[in-house]
């Protein structure tokens, strides 16, 4: 792993920071190799149900290296995307934790994430516009899904800011906390996720990110195997069972 990205792995939980703090965790290759590297430990470990993608040092990210960029450089990884995640986000859960500026590539990252816990202060946008760039790292393409649309297409195109107050009005953010709060509340809500079935828990971001684009008929259909898998053949939920009638906490076995 590089020193541009760090790991913490723990109690089910993949802590991933990106550690650039003296370019406010721009993102340039090796981070975006690291990044990689880390989604790919998170979904192939048994014992990791969850991960949290947060910033040192008080910045979530100011997207890519400007100055890298200019040099021919490209923080993109081959079928990943930029910073490793935004075209290919991992199975199993990611929530972003996000303090000061997660802006451009930064806010695409964060809504390559499934659920978001922000400081007050945090602020977002996909300001591509301002510089002549397009916000090709999935910001036009999942902004809108996140917010109003009407709202989204006004930050597209001013490439003004949202703050997080009004982000977690919307939606787009879960939890918000204090200012400098931000990854130990999303260890508290990663925690409760990884306390639960991992089949369960990684099939139901399956079925939760696919469906929003099948027709509901489509839904019930592709839902069905999954849904035997996990509650009729899996060991996890006979000893979910077995759990709850012996009045003890479940020992999963992730099959």
């Amino acid at each position: 792993m590089t020193d541009a990205v760090l790991t913490e792995y723990a109690d089910g939980v993949a802590v991933v920071t990106l550690n650039r703090p003296r370019a406010r965790n721009a993102a340039n290759l090796e981070m975006s190799e690291g990044v990689a590297a880390a989604m790919e430990e998170l979904d192939k470990r048994d014992d990791l149900v969850v991960g949290v993608l947060t910033g040192a040092e008080g910045t979530f990210c100011s997207g890519m290296d400007l100055k890298a960029f200019l040099a021919g450089e490209r923080p993109v990884v081959s079928g990943r995307g930029f910073l490793g995640l935004v075209q290919a986000p991992p199975k199993k859960p990611l929530i972003a934790a996000v303090e000061g500026y997660a802006l451009a590539g930064g806010c695409e990252a964060v809504l390559a994430c499934d659920l978001v816990v922000a400081a007050e202060n945090a602020k977002f946008g996909i300001p591509e516009v301002k510089r002549g760039l397009l916000a090709a790292g999935g910001g036009l393409l999942r902004l809108q899904r996140r917010l109003p649309y009407q709202v989204a297409l006004e930050l597209a195109l001013t490439g003004e800011f949202l703050e997080a107050p009004r982000a977690h009005h919307y939606g787009l953010v879960n939890r918000l906390t204090e200012p400098g709060g931000a990854l130990a509340e999303a260890k508290r809500l990663a925690a409760a996720i990884a306390a639960n079935g991992p089949l369960a828990v990684r099939a139901s971001k399956e079925l939760m990110s696919r469906s929003q684009y099948w027709t509901e008929e489509e839904a019930w259909e592709r839902q069905k195997p999954l849904a035997v898998a996990i509650n009729q053949e899996s060991e996890d939920a006979r000893e979910g069972a077995r759990a709850f009638a012996e009045k003890r906490a479940p020992r999963w076995q992730g099959r």
